[in-house]
């Protein structure tokens, strides 16, 4: 049985980068993260835009995905066309040109006691 898994276009509404982190490896570091599954066979080109509530968008930041592969792209290391600024509020639409599935992730190494967040993206489509 073949099935379609995922969609083009997500939406995450929620985005924060940590500025500081109780760790100095990179585990240990504060960070946003999308996790990115596609279960097709074909790769998978990736758009991701930035939005901020004070400024003109970021991106889109270009990244490929492997068919039948997973990939977790930190906003920390995204850095063409310019870095995800740290301590602001930033939301993201992630488009593709395959479907692919969409999570996203924030781990908070702020105080020693780490809060990790994680939720499902928004399908658009």
């Amino acid at each position: 049985m073949t099935k379609t898994i995922g969609r083009l276009t997500w939406a995450v509404a929620e985005g924060y980068i940590p500025p500081a982190s109780t760790g100095t490896t990179r585990e240990l570091t504060s960070h946003e993260t999308v996790c990115i599954l596609n279960a097709n066979d074909e790769d998978a080109r990736v758009e991701i835009t930035v939005y901020f509530a004070d400024r003109a968008p970021a991106g889109p930041y270009v990244f490929t995905v492997g068919g039948k592969r997973t990939r977790h792209l930190r906003f920390n290391d995204f850095a063409d066309p310019e870095p995800v600024p740290l301590g602001t509020d930033f939301s993201s639409i992630i488009a593709s040109d395959v479907p692919i599935v969409v999570q996203h992730t924030r781990l908070d190494t702020r105080q020693p006691a780490l809060a990790l967040l994680s939720t499902i993206a928004f399908p658009l489509d």
